[in-house]
């Protein structure tokens, strides 16, 4: 029963994700007007197709790849609060991104295809940077609770180096700062096809994985016991985290609470094991995000919110509203 559930629940995220495709190929700034006049206009046409379509299927992709590092997260940690920047790679990743405007001089949101391919690599050097060393302090993979301290400690030391870094250029500000803020408004086809790529990757290493996540459930022991090797399949994990997380950042910033929701509304849902459970949460990180992206041109058109804000405030919103049915329950009884 679980199983056709969750199969269902699947099928009708994806029938969801379709329908805010088309949703958001027509909001902007221009109205509808640009989906309907696309067929004979060569500028609506460029607008439809070189700006909404690639920025609403990048933010897709995105969703999809912080809801799967949110499902790895949590199941690693076995903590339904821990989040795909647990381990230092999204301020490894921001510092990456940070020395390489330094550097270079460009924009963190230039759409030449060189720029970004160096964006995405400075921001994945960062985020693997961050985890090697939260990976140093904790001595190895073989303890979590230490492993999560380690990536907390990590986090706040990467993000005082990116800060200091950009105060020693602080005509980089303003730029670091929308960055940091999380956006979609640049997100090109380029930018879409490598998330996807590394989507793919980190898919089909989540779902080889996801019996090792099964067992880590049931305890360090239990996993033992079942004769899992432990080390090996923590490393695996942290990659699969590492890469996903890097990736997204590189693209679009720093985006909240995206990786963290999308698995508690999954398991709100359905009960199912990991297998489908990272599956899922990917869809529904894919689809919050989109919902967001397109909130945040519709709210204040002709501007927009960076996304990364709007996600900061449902999320945060929701978190809070669950945490206080948890107390009240717990009161009641």
């Amino acid at each position: 029963m679980n199983h056709r559930r969750a199969d269902g629940l699947g099928l009708l995220l994806l029938l969801i994700a379709v329908g805010l495709a088309l949703l958001g190929a027509s909001v902007g700034s221009t109205g509808f007007d640009s989906v309907l006049q696309a067929h004979r206009d060569p500028v609506a046409w460029q607008i439809v197709w070189d700006i909404r379509l690639p920025r609403t299927l990048g933010s897709w992709v995105a969703g999809a790849l912080l809801g799967l590092a949110g499902a790895v997260a949590q199941g690693l940690f076995r903590n339904p609060l821990a989040d795909p920047y647990l381990l230092g790679s999204a301020s490894g990743a921001a510092l990456g991104v940070a020395m390489f405007l330094v550097l270079m001089g460009v924009s963190p949101f230039a759409t030449e295809w060189v720029i970004r391919l160096g964006l995405t690599g400075g921001a994945f050097l960062g985020a693997v940077l961050g985890v090697l060393l939260t990976l140093l302090l904790a001595k190895g993979v073989q303890h979590t609770l230490r492993l999560l301290l380690a990536g907390v400690i990590v986090g706040v030391v990467l993000g005082a180096a990116k800060e200091l870094v950009m105060l020693a250029r602080p005509d980089f500000l303003q730029s670091m700062q929308a960055f940091m803020l999380g956006s979609t408004a640049y997100v090109g086809w380029y930018a879409c096809a490598v998330m996807l790529v590394a989507w793919l990757g980190c898919m089909a290493g989540a779902w080889l994985l996801a019996p090792a996540l099964d067992g880590l459930s049931l305890g360090e022991f239990t996993a033992a016991s079942l004769g899992l090797p432990l080390q090996r399949l923590r490393a695996a994990l942290v990659v699969v985290l590492a890469l996903a997380t890097g990736t997204a950042v590189a693209q679009t910033g720093l985006i909240a609470f995206v990786g963290l929701a999308a698995p508690h509304l999954v398991r709100s849902v359905v009960k199912t094991n990991h297998g489908r459970l990272v599956w899922l949460s990917s869809l529904m990180g894919a689809g919050l995000l989109m919902v967001a992206d397109i909130l945040a041109r519709w709210m204040l058109v002709p501007q927009e919110l960076p996304v990364g804000v709007l996600t900061a405030v449902l999320g945060g919103s929701y978190l809070l509203w669950l945490m206080h049915r948890r107390v009240a329950g717990t009161r009641m009884l």
